[in-house]
């Protein structure tokens, strides 16, 4: 490595830090000079940045004007960096049409689409396509999470759940 790739890798991590430095929801970690972790404090969910796999950290601002940071990795994946959340684009998953959902998405759409899932797999008019979907736009999340490094372990496992206490309430 050249003296200006490691300078432009150092500029690229001192935009990071200065962002979540001052975000509210954000908090950092690092471990040497070369690896690096942002933790999201609303669930302590956490990515791992490494110096030498980012490409690009771009600051920007929202239709209302408020900063955040875009940040490109060399293997083309992104993530975005809120004051408070790490957002990911979903993943497709199944048959459903991801240009329908956020190009953004967070660890909390997981715990809402969740809800959703519960609240339509529990009432009586219940359309099995609804729910059918609404476990596709979670795993399509779920997957989104997953891909840019974050453990969704925890949140794997609440379908499996929910399946077996539908099985059990039902017997």
């Amino acid at each position: 490595m050249s003296n200006k790739e490691l300078v432009t890798s150092q500029d690229l991590i001192s935009i990071i830090f200065d962002y979540v430095s001052k975000s509210s929801g954000l908090g950092w970690a690092s471990k040497g000079d070369l690896d690096y972790t942002i933790i999201q404090k609303s669930d302590s969910k956490s990515v791992q940045i490494k110096k030498s796999e980012l490409s690009d950290v771009l600051v920007r601002k929202d239709p209302e004007g408020r900063e955040f940071v875009q940040i490109n990795f060399v293997t083309g994946k992104k993530i975005l960096l809120t004051d408070q959340l790490i957002g990911f684009k979903p993943q497709p998953f199944s048959d459903l049409d991801v240009s329908k959902l956020p190009r953004v998405v967070t660890t909390l759409d997981l715990l809402s689409v969740f809800e959703a899932i519960e609240e339509s797999a529990s009432t009586a008019e219940e359309k099995a396509e609804d729910t059918d979907m609404l476990k596709k736009v979670f795993n399509s999340i779920l997957l989104g999470g997953e891909d840019i490094g974050l453990d969704l372990g925890v949140e794997r496992t609440w379908l499996k759940r929910l399946a077996a206490v539908k099985i059990k309430t039902s017997a």
